[in-house]
């Protein structure tokens, strides 16, 4: 089932749908659980961090890459990143170049990664992970394949939605979950908790009781004064439109109106104009995500125009514990110098 075709119920406490769904969840779960517990068939010789999550959709694992890679590169790495490429129609492994590739052909995540750090989108993990190896990267972080055997990490962050957490708790179809909960906090070396709301309370209790470390984080806004008081049109084809425009309300955006789109979602050059003509009608500024200003870029020339004419909100992650990166890396190199493959 395509992300962007989540249905609602999947997001509701108790839904029938779910309950309905529920014997074939459970064959799923079964089957998503075993292929979870095969042994890594490969190592890399460079420490690997994975950055997943419990379910599909989105729950902040891109921004928080960017934390990690930033504190990466504070410590002298050379970071690369390893994307699967979701939506892109590159399926071999590729170092994502910037002047050369679009959403088209490499996907929205991995253009965004790429403005950060070295990146290869890769379907095939270990083959991606050897790519960056090649590029001289002297640490690789990993966006989503947590559930993933095929390539040794080091270190589990899982990234869970303070407003969305675990959905209706069934594993797929009935649910969001991608393999049960309970198997998957057995990987886990640490939750971090994204956002504020309480649909992470559960998460957060269980995941304690198993005694995993859990840490919170802060959306920030760059630049969060120019934008109050503005008026805007709003636009998001992200797995939860719903959160970027309470972002912007919580920094005093004007939302006079808001259109949500599916996740991944391709622009075409009519949705493109419509966005163009209904904010000026209105005189309303246009706003928009960064993944959504990376996904028009290059696409045509109504994709360039809404793009250009748009305000693009660039979030960051803030730990609420000083101590959390470090923690994290620390575990990270002595797990690794203790595997490490001789040269």
């Amino acid at each position: 089932m395509a992300l962007d075709e989540a249905p609602p119920f999947w997001w509701k406490k108790n839904s029938w749908q779910g309950y309905a769904l529920s014997p074939v969840s459970y064959v799923y779960g079964r089957i998503a659980a075993k292929r979870m517990d095969m042994a890594a068939s490969a190592k890399v010789n460079v420490p690997v961090i994975c950055v997943g999550n419990f379910v599909v959709g989105g729950a902040g694992k891109t921004p928080t890459v960017h934390m990690l890679a930033k504190h990466a590169r504070a410590q002298g790495f050379k970071v690369g990143i390893l994307s699967r490429g979701h939506g892109g129609a590159i399926n071999t492994p590729t170092v994502v170049k910037l002047e050369r590739h679009n959403a088209h052909d490499v996907g929205d995540e991995a253009l965004l990664h790429a403005d950060n750090s070295i990146t290869v989108i890769s379907a095939n993990r270990v083959a991606g992970a050897e790519l960056l190896v090649k590029q001289g990267c002297t640490i690789i972080l990993m966006d989503d394949g947590f559930q993933n055997p095929s390539l040794h990490k080091d270190f589990n962050l899982v990234v869970v939605d303070a407003k969305r957490g675990l959905g209706n708790g069934f594993a797929m179809p009935g649910g969001p979950m991608r393999v049960p909960f309970k198997h998957q906090l057995l990987h886990t070396d640490a939750v971090f908790i994204t956002g504020k709301g309480d649909a992470s309370d559960q998460v957060i209790r269980k995941s304690a009781r198993a005694g995993k470390p859990v840490f919170h984080s802060s959306v920030e806004v760059t630049g969060r004064t120019k934008y109050k008081g503005q008026k805007v049109l709003a636009y998001a084809g992200i797995a939860d439109p719903t959160k970027f425009f309470d972002t912007l309300e919580g920094i005093g955006v004007e939302l006079a109106m808001r259109q949500g789109f599916g996740d991944h979602h391709v622009f075409t050059e009519e949705e493109c104009a419509d966005l163009i003509d209904r904010s000026r009608q209105q005189e309303l500024n246009l706003f928009t995500t960064e993944k959504d200003a990376a996904r028009l870029k290059g696409m045509g020339e109504a994709q360039d125009k809404v793009r250009e004419l748009s305000e693009i909100v660039r979030i960051t992650l803030k730990p609420e514990d000083p101590a959390m990166l470090k923690r994290v890396f620390d575990i990270t190199l002595k797990r690794f110098k203790a595997r490490k493959k001789p040269d």
